[in-house]
């Protein structure tokens, strides 16, 4: 069992540390701003708010590993899809295209449909969208349609909500998850076993602290899960705009107004140290107060359980850093 923790941490870690935001600046700050650019000038040609183009832009970019750090735009289209079945010879004129039924479309007036132009790409997605209207469900039934997938979707619309709340890309900020004005302690702990509800290993890091101690938001995102389970007691669960979900377990209690869809910043107060948990709602105390704090990746097709135990080291120090 050891060595399969040891090979799981290892694996797994690597995966990590290579392909998963830190919160640290990754990407010159000036991209930042050459995509808002081109998002804003999407929106005015296709009058779809520039948050739902940058959402998805940055969804695709979640789920490509690795990217590189001056890719300007992520979208990507199945050249069939954007030329048209019987375009072989995947001619851009945007007349010979239409020809074929593709859907690739000129978005810098040069007559062209390159489908590695960014403003081609963004002005071709920003129509699809519009095709279906401007409302959110509209949105939502061309993303389904497109995407045939409901954490896809889901994921997407909620980093929508994120980027037109802050109305910024350059999200990020990451904070550690309890409050560091308190006494607390915590050591690598993924991977371990664990007896309750069946073998199984332990799908996060432990932070324990005592009863009442302030929990925050680590990230930007959108609590899409809140209440009992039966394994973590009184949890939230906070998918952010890089396709990760936050699961924060054991809690003594929420924060006033942390609700279901609640749009969170890091630092924002969620809730308390508690040690609810292990049974039928109510069921408290079968072990020493502390955060049960997990990470889980989702790359567009499947979600899998990662080690928090690095980030949370660089977020303590940012932290402390910080105050």
């Amino acid at each position: 069992m050891r060595y399969f923790k040891f090979i799981m941490l290892f694996i797994i870690s690597i995966c990590s540390i290579i392909h998963f935001p830190s919160g640290v600046h990754a990407e010159d700050e000036s991209i930042y701003d050459d995509r808002l650019a081109l998002y804003q000038k999407t929106e005015a040609i296709t009058q779809v708010p520039w948050y739902y183009i940058a959402a998805i832009d940055q969804y695709e970019r979640n789920i490509q590993t690795p990217v590189p750090s001056d890719q300007l735009i992520s979208i990507t289209f199945d050249p069939m899809v954007w030329f048209g079945a019987g375009n072989v010879n995947q001619d851009t004129s945007s007349s010979h295209i239409a020809l074929f039924n593709g859907i690739g479309q000129d978005g810098n007036g040069n007559h062209q449909a390159d489908i590695n132009e960014p403003e081609d790409i963004l002005y071709t997605m920003g129509m699809h969208l519009a095709s279906y209207g401007l409302s959110e469900a509209d949105i939502k039934m061309a993303l389904w349609d497109y995407y045939e997938r409901d954490l896809t979707v889901q994921s997407i619309l909620q980093t929508a909500r994120v980027f037109k709340e802050f109305q910024s890309i350059e999200l990020t900020e990451r904070m550690f998850p309890v409050s560091i004005q308190h006494t607390y302690s915590y050591q690598n702990t993924w991977g371990d076993r664990r007896g309750f509800g069946g073998l199984r290993i332990h799908e996060g890091t432990d932070i324990f602290a005592h009863y009442g101690t302030p929990i925050y938001s680590t990230t930007y995102g959108v609590v899409d899960q809140i209440g009992w389970n039966r394994f973590g007691g009184w949890r939230i669960g906070i998918r952010d705009i890089h396709n990760i979900y936050h699961y924060f377990a054991h809690l003594q209690g929420y924060e006033e107004g942390i609700e279901l869809g609640s749009i969170v910043q890091p630092g924002d107060s969620i809730g308390t140290v508690g040690s609810s948990g292990y049974g039928p709602p109510g069921t408290s105390g079968k072990f020493p107060p502390h955060l049960h704090y997990g990470m889980y990746k989702d790359n567009g097709k499947n979600e899998w359980s990662f080690d928090p135990y690095p980030y949370l080291r660089r977020w303590e120090q940012m932290t402390r850093t910080q105050q």
